[in-house]
């Protein structure tokens, strides 16, 4: 068990909002609700999966809804805190722990804050290992982990618990429905789960990457190295493309925020294009029109200067990015991780193949 600092907390965040790819929530907004917690005297505690009881039982708090522009003094709500405890109700058991329900700049803040509040532990590891659009993008569902019973809480203080569903999918398409009707935001717990089933289905280690990934980042500024060479070499990962974002179309579709960046090459990339689709985080890249970069895979778009990550829709006309990638978590590239989570089931016709067999970056 690890107490963390303050400066770990926030380069945590850093780091999970780099491998956000885009979504995730807003590591802003999560940084303002850490930030109030602490000053509340609440403690943030992380465990090792190792070190989780077999008989413990966790849950994952999360927002659900679409990725909107980012507005002045905007803040978190406490909806998975609501649903987080009107689950435990419903069980009738204490939840040992939590897990997040995936590594980004604002789900990841809410799984720490909800944790700190109950004076419980985050979990050193996440379904997903990235941020993902979905509730069927988990490697829960890979594993057959039922999710359900599950809570929604929406920010009128409506509590709704979902006691039995089909499978992952329907309970996408159910809580995305409450989601659409609540202003595309609702807070969600789900997938109570025992240690054990928990040590064999989960990414381990993800919020000690991301710390790392926020400290090198970090590091990098203070002795005035290039902090996006840092986070590459951290992350193992690939300087994918620099340029100047000349569009960002979008639109909130369904309870996503589904669009398309457009960034025009500078420097080593002058007179080429990199063409981004995103829904709620980024999905699939085009290199002067040729796919270049898909999920599972992560692309992260990251500030040249800051090397912190930009979340979508936020990535606005004229401002110079880089674009970055790593390999996806091996769950995602066996069969039935492709199936869920591959260029197909977005709808395109294109053949997954592996950022490090990219014959353009090697």
């Amino acid at each position: 068990m690890k107490l963390l600092t303050q400066q770990e907390l926030v380069d945590l965040i850093t780091g999970c909002a780099i491998l956000g790819t885009g979504g995730g929530g807003s590591p802003s907004i999560g940084l303002r609700l850490i930030e109030t917690d602490l000053k509340k005297g609440y403690k943030f505690q992380l465990i090792d999966l190792k070190e989780v009881p077999d008989d413990a039982l966790i849950a994952s708090p999360y927002m659900c809804g679409s990725v909107s522009p980012e507005k002045a003094g905007t803040a978190q709500g406490d909806e998975p805190f609501q649903a987080f405890l009107a689950l435990q109700e419903f069980i009738g058991k204490k939840f040992f722990a939590v897990i997040p329900t995936e590594i980004g700049g604002g789900n990841t803040a809410v799984a720490l804050s909800v944790a700190a509040k109950l004076g419980v532990p985050v979990i050193d590891g996440d379904p997903a290992g990235r941020s993902v659009p979905e509730l069927v993008h988990s490697t829960f569902y890979i594993h057959n982990v039922p999710i359900a019973p599950l809570a929604v809480a929406s920010a009128r203080g409506e509590i709704l618990i979902l006691k039995k569903v089909d499978d992952d999918a329907r309970a996408e398409a159910i809580v995305r429905a409450v989601a659409v009707a609540c202003g595309d935001r609702v807070g969600v717990a789900d997938h109570p789960i025992d240690g054990k089933t928990l040590k064999q289905t989960v990414i381990p280690g993800t919020l000690s990457k991301a710390l790392d990934l926020g400290k090198n980042l970090r590091e990098a500024r203070d002795f005035g190295k290039d902090p996006v060479t840092a986070v590459v070499k951290a992350g193992k990962g690939y300087r994918l493309f620099v340029g100047k974002v000349v569009g960002n179309k979008w639109r909130i579709h369904g309870g996503f925020t589904v669009g398309e960046l457009i960034i025009m090459g500078e420097k080593d990339f002058q007179g080429h294009t990199y063409r981004i689709w995103y829904k709620n985080e980024h999905i699939i890249a085009w290199f002067d029109e040729e796919p270049d970069v898909m999920s599972p895979d992560l692309l992260c778009v990251l500030d040249p200067k800051t090397g912190e990550a930009k979340t979508n829709p936020n990535c606005r006309k004229g401002m110079s990015v880089v674009v970055i990638g790593f390999p996806a978590p091996p769950i995602w590239r066996t069969p039935k991780g492709l199936e869920i989570f591959g260029p197909k089931y977005f709808g395109f016709d294109i053949v997954y193949k592996k950022i490090e067999e990219n014959a353009r970056l090697i």
